[in-house]
């Protein structure tokens, strides 16, 4: 089954009362990769949704909700930084033009063998690589969570 990394932003979302319609976008895919074990994310991820998610001007959620989400997150055994993903994320910044911290989540996605990157904040079908499929799961013709 296709490995699926998830942006910080799908992450913010899930938690994001503001928008109903993106929350349970988010959460219907949340849910689908807990269970089919497919989800990816990296240690970069992570620490920006806990900014995300306890600034008082986004999500404003308590600190102890926050920290709770990070370390269930954990289960999916997040990507660590380290040498190889800031070199390759240095060809793809490159070749591809992303900000520094877009590259470091596609270059996470792609080293952790990932078919779909889940984010808003990329161009929607985007292929990276040949591999890597930029999904906004929000797009009017993005594809539904895994069912089976």
């Amino acid at each position: 089954m296709n490995l699926v990394f998830v942006n910080t932003n799908i992450l913010a979302y899930a938690r994001d009362q503001r928008d109903s319609r993106k929350q349970a976008i988010a959460m219907d895919w949340l849910r689908a990769l807990a269970i089919h074990r497919t989800g990816r994310l990296s240690w970069q991820v992570l620490i920006e949704f806990y900014a995300v998610a306890t600034h008082p001007r986004k999500l404003a959620m308590v600190e102890a909700a926050a920290q709770a989400d990070v370390l269930a997150l954990q289960a999916w055994n997040p990507l660590t930084p380290d040498s190889e993903l800031l070199q390759r994320a240095w060809i793809v910044q490159s070749k591809y033009g992303f900000s520094w911290w877009d590259a470091m989540v596609v270059s996470a996605a792609l080293i952790a063998g990932c078919g779909t990157l889940l984010s808003e904040d990329l161009q929607h079908r985007q292929v990276i690589e040949g591999s890597l499929t930029i999904i906004d799961p929000f797009a009017a013709d993005a594809p539904a969570p895994p069912t089976e």
